[in-house]
């Protein structure tokens, strides 16, 4: 169920609010609805977004498909654009901000790890920074304010349980300027090589990547027995 709803963005963004997390303004449609009223939904964008908008299948994942659009042409070609990996769009308000991610660990009582922080050169995060240029700093931890990454924790483990997750989530933050937070989104299956953000963080909060795969058999363990007590 975590990663179901993990992995569709509008769905996740739903459960976000309604367990209060605060988010970005954010819009959604299906191809369909798009393809009747392409004009209706250019301006409902611009009425309750404002430049610069970043356009996403809700279904996917490594940036595939997102693009950022600064006028209304830019807008309708990266709906077309994003139209061909998914059925169902998201488009959301751009915001100057940190990206803060932190990782989460447990089933019904998870514990966060230290805060990190990704500078990439790129416009956002895309798939070539992610993946094949080399040009994105992860910096662990993340230089912040006692009281924004204590704000942090409580909304990563408030993420976590919104969706109902298990064994491990990473969740993203947009920090701004004066340290306001909003949520981004979560993975429910983030990358896992000894170089990648969630075993990182939990590396910096003293848990060994040996130790952290250690600790996810065991949740899986805790939750399978719990679930066979169940009747059925």
């Amino acid at each position: 169920l975590g990663s179901s709803t993990g992995m569709d963005k509008v769905v996740m963004k739903q459960l976000f609010e309604m367990a209060g997390l605060p988010q970005l303004p954010y819009i959604h449609f299906i191809q369909a609805e798009w393809q009747e009223n392409q004009e209706v939904i250019l301006q409902q964008c611009e009425d309750n977004l404002t430049y610069p908008m970043y356009v996403k299948p809700a279904n996917l994942g490594s940036s595939v498909g997102i693009s950022k659009a600064q006028t209304r042409e830019e807008l309708s070609q990266a709906i077309e654009f994003a139209l061909k990996y998914d059925r169902k769009i998201v488009v959301e308000q751009g915001v100057i901000a940190r990206e803060i991610e932190l990782a989460v660990l447990g089933n019904d009582h998870p514990s966060v790890s230290v805060a990190g922080e990704i500078k990439s050169v790129s416009d956002f995060y895309d798939y070539e920074s992610k993946y094949a240029d080399g040009s994105t700093e992860l910096i662990i931890p993340a230089k912040l304010a006692n009281h924004t990454y204590l704000s942090l924790q409580t909304m990563a483990k408030k993420a976590f349980k919104a969706i109902d997750g298990s064994g491990l989530v990473r969740a993203d933050f947009f920090v701004t300027a004066d340290e306001t937070i909003y949520i981004n989104e979560v993975n429910t299956l983030p990358g896992f090589t000894p170089v990648s953000m969630y075993p990182l963080l939990w590396q910096k909060t003293d848990v060994a990547y040996t130790d952290l795969i250690d600790r996810l058999i065991a949740l899986a363990f805790e939750r399978h027995e719990q679930k066979q007590k169940l009747q059925f």
